[in-house]
Parts: C-alpha cells; sequence; structure tokens
C-alpha cells in the first residue's frame, strides 16, 4: 500500500469518474468475446420462509417445492445447524451461505474495543458455521457510520479491515469468503469504496456482496455497480426498490433495470446465486417472490 493519507486517495476516488472505476475493475472482467449469460440460481433468506409450526425440513421442502435451489441462514442462533444440514442433504437444498447475525449491534467498527472483539468471535463463529452447513460465503455488514468524531468514515474503514484481517486464517481453513455487503450504512455507497476496500485486503477469501436495489440511492445504477466490481463480487441480493416508493416496490417493478443488470452480470462473468431478500412468507407469497425473482433474471 503506498504512503499517500487516505484520505487525500479518498477524495480522488470520490471524484472519479465511472471511466476512472472500470479502469480500477478492468483486471476483474470478462472480454466481450467472452461473453455468455450469466449462471443464476435462485435462492432466498431462510428468515423469509414463514410457516407457523413447520420443522426445519418442511420449510426446506417448501422451498424446494416452489423451485428455489437454495437458502441462505444467519448464524449464530437463527437455526439448529444439524437439523439444517439434515434437511439440506434430504431436499437437496443448498444452504450456500451465512450471514453474521449480530453484525448491526456489535459491530466491527465500534468505538469500544471490547465490543469490536466480540464483533470479531461472532464473524469466526459464523464462518465456522457456514464451514459446518457447506456454505461458501459469510455475509458481513463491516460496520457503520454513525458518529463524526467517535465512529467516522475513516475509523469505520480502519477498524473493520482490521477484523476482517483476524478472521482471514480461520476463513481461508474453513474455505470460506467473508464478502461485504453494500447497505445504508454511510459507508461503502460507491463502487469506488468497494473496489478499494476488498483491494487492500488483498486476500482471496474477501470479496463483495451486492445489493442491487440497496445502492440506488446513491446514485450508481445497479448495473454500473456490478461491472465496476467485476471478479470481486462473489453473490447479490435484491429485492424492488424505487426512488418513488422505496422498499415496498415489487420485485421486478423497482427502478433496478434487470435487463441491464442481466448484461452487466454477463460482461463480468458472474456464475452464482442471486438471493431476494424481502418479507416473505408461507407459499403463496413464496410462489409469487419465486415468479418475480425468475421474470426478472430472465428465468421465466
Amino acid at each position: 500500500m503506498d504512503s499517500t493519507p487516505y484520505i487525500t486517495r479518498r477524495r480522488f476516488l470520490e471524484s472519479s469518474a465511472l471511466a476512472g472505476i472500470a479502469a480500477l475493475a478492468a483486471p476483474h472482467m470478462c472480454s466481450a468475446a467472452d461473453t455468455k449469460p450469466a449462471k443464476l440460481r435462485l435462492a432466498v433468506k431462510y428468515g423469509m420462509v414463514r410457516v407457523p409450526g413447520a420443522t426445519v425440513e418442511q420449510k426446506f421442502e417448501l422451498v424446494k417445492k416452489i423451485g428455489f435451489e437454495g437458502l441462505e441462514i444467519q448464524a449464530p442462533g437463527e437455526v439448529n445447524l444439524e437439523e439444517a444440514v439434515a434437511a439440506s442433504k434430504a431436499t437437496g437444498i443448498k444452504i450456500h451461505g451465512v450471514i453474521d447475525s449480530v453484525h448491526w449491534k456489535e459491530r466491527l467498527s465500534d468505538p469500544n474495543e471490547e465490543v469490536r472483539a466480540k464483533a470479531v468471535a461472532a464473524l469466526k463463529e459464523a464462518i465456522r458455521a457456514a464451514k459446518t452447513v457447506g456454505a461458501d460465503t459469510c455475509l458481513l455488514v463491516p460496520g457503520k457510520v454513525s458518529d463524526p468524531k467517535n465512529e467516522n468514515f475513516e475509523q469505520c474503514w480502519e477498524r473493520s479491515q482490521a477484523g476482517v484481517r483476524e478472521c482471514l486464517a480461520l476463513a481461508e481453513e474453513c474455505k470460506v469468503i467473508i464478502a461485504i455487503e453494500t447497505v445504508w450504512n454511510d459507508f461503502i455507497t460507491k463502487p469506488e469504496h468497494m473496489i478499494r476496500y476488498v483491494d487492500e485486503i488483498n486476500s482471496p477469501w474477501c470479496g463483495a456482496y451486492f445489493d442491487c436495489s440497496n445502492m440506488l440511492k446513491y446514485g450508481v445504477s445497479s448495473a454500473d455497480w456490478i461491472r465496476a466490481l467485476g471478479k470481486r463480487m462473489v453473490k447479490f441480493d435484491f429485492k424492488g426498490y424505487s426512488h418513488k416508493t422505496g422498499f415496498k416496490t415489487p420485485i421486478g417493478e423497482g427502478d433496478e433495470n434487470w435487463p441491464e443488470v442481466l448484461k452487466a452480470l454477463a460482461d463480468v462473468g458472474y456464475d452464482g446465486w442471486a438471493t431476494s431478500e424481502v418479507s416473505g412468507g408461507g407459499e403463496p407469497e413464496l410462489t409469487e417472490i419465486y415468479n418475480r425473482m425468475a421474470k426478472a433474471l430472465g428465468k421465466a
């Protein structure tokens, strides 16, 4: 890493045009001659499957019946891991990822060193859970910019990167990628932020988990984000988001511009999971979600 003060680099990056982003992303892009349709597998968050009284295996069975191929669980605490593994084996539904269940409350960016230590411990537990269930990513919200003096952008950057680095050896041992998610935390809000964040960590066990809907608020299109991130993007989430109606927008009726998203996914050679993150429900609600996902992603 060069010796230029970080704040100077940051201001330079934030003033760069998308052409500059593309230049940073170029090593991670496929050539036009190699472009093929993206390979997508549809999944939902386990918490979206809301069937009172249903067992873990029954929830997996419902997901399979509807047509999904995978689920993503939270850890620690959302589901018994042994039951989840058994349900996955019985149904063929892949648990493709784990979400750090405490990353908002116990943040890697917290001003309190003891809280940061708890956050590191929780992330390590989530990584181990991912190995247990056969998942290959652990989704992480790295922190939150909440206080200009005690938890500002620079502090969030430095503290969260330090926490992630503490977990890289375990991530490698477990073969689980720590996937940094884009959310409304006033932190990684532009493609150049994520590019630099991941590249500074400089490990195959840290990548980007892009949410196609979350980042529309900040003015860069989902397709431009995807092309900029390139191979750094290991997975993606989506909902439905409109500048007029927010997240009340149904999947496929928002401002994501799915035809352009699909082109961008093809451009970067994406081969992986597409996971919805909406309110969910029982069979009728989940079936509608599946149909909307399939239509938006060109699989219907």
